[in-house]
């Protein structure tokens, strides 16, 4: 989600930067060249795809965009930056997918991301697997200089677990997803537009407080949010209804948001396609709300 560096895209710009790439290869043979420019492109490519109002042209071209991403890896596979575009595109191809296409594409995201993490910072280098009381030791120690590839781990895993919330192993990993989301807060709340709050939301209100889940907790980090984004990113909108609002069974709160996120504007900077995606998916969960409540 809206985690992309962006900047914007023109196809006429990328053309000649690639043309400039082959004659420079071709000139210098650099492979350190092959990185930089790789990765611009790459966040150019990011850059356009969050920036569309075209929902479905997207969709359709996003398997090539992921293709192309993947080949630029294969010239340049120890690049922190390229690694966190192709884990950032597929991350956001996953939304458009459900079972065991959503599980592969997650789990590349998640990977890719952790690759990134290990490329830039060796100790967290298959951190992930630790045990408990070692990854908190390890988390506690992660700095703002981390919190790029910090960020794009733990996004990545709160994707991927969701995607197998189905297998019981996947669950248990939210503690160490929630862990880690909690130290980005403490970093740096702010950090793409408040989306830690959103994602400790949805890890909060994933139970319900019978099971272990904490609801109240989880409305706040998405009402902090709301005001760090200027209620600008509609998604988190969308997620605090279907999450919260249903979970607590609040049909007035469900109700009133969703309308929200169906009266404003959804062009923002960074935010445009997730915030049609959030417009789609609160017109469904409208659409279903007296027979849910």
């Amino acid at each position: 989600m809206a985690i992309f560096g962006l900047a914007r895209f023109s196809l006429a710009r990328s053309v000649k930067r690639l043309t400039l790439l082959v004659l420079l290869l071709w000139l210098q043979g650099c492979a350190s060249l092959v990185s930089n420019v790789t990765s611009g492109l790459a966040d150019d490519l990011a850059s356009t795809i969050l920036n569309s109002q075209d929902v479905q042209t997207v969709r359709e071209g996003m398997p090539a965009y992921l293709i192309m991403i993947d080949s630029f890896l294969r010239s340049s596979p120890d690049s922190p930056d390229l690694l966190l575009a192709a884990s950032r595109l597929n991350g956001a191809f996953s939304v458009f997918t459900e079972g065991d296409r959503s599980k592969l594409l997650t789990t590349k995201s998640l990977d890719y991301a952790l690759q990134a993490g290990c490329i830039t910072n060796v100790s967290l280098c298959g951190f992930r697997g630790q045990k408990f009381s070692e990854y908190k030791s390890l988390v506690d120690n992660i700095s703002n200089r981390d919190i790029d590839v910090a960020y794009a781990i733990a996004v990545g895993w709160t994707n991927w677990v969701q995607a197998n919330s189905d297998d019981w192993n996947a669950i248990a990993q939210l503690a160490k997803v929630k862990y880690l989301m909690a130290r980005i807060v403490e970093l740096n709340e702010s950090y793409d537009n408040g989306g830690p709050h959103l994602y400790m939301g949805g890890l909060e209100t994933v139970l319900p407080a019978s099971m272990g889940g904490k609801p109240e907790v989880g409305k706040m980090h998405f009402e902090r949010s709301i005001t760090l984004s200027e209620g600008k990113f509609l998604m988190t909108k969308v997620i605090y209804a279907q999450n919260y609002a249903r979970l607590v069974f609040d049909k007035a709160l469900h109700d009133r948001l969703l309308n929200e996120v169906l009266a404003a504007d959804p062009i923002a900077p960074d935010m445009t396609l997730t915030n049609m995606v959030a417009r789609e998916q609160a017109k469904a969960l409208l659409a279903d709300s007296d027979d849910y409540f």
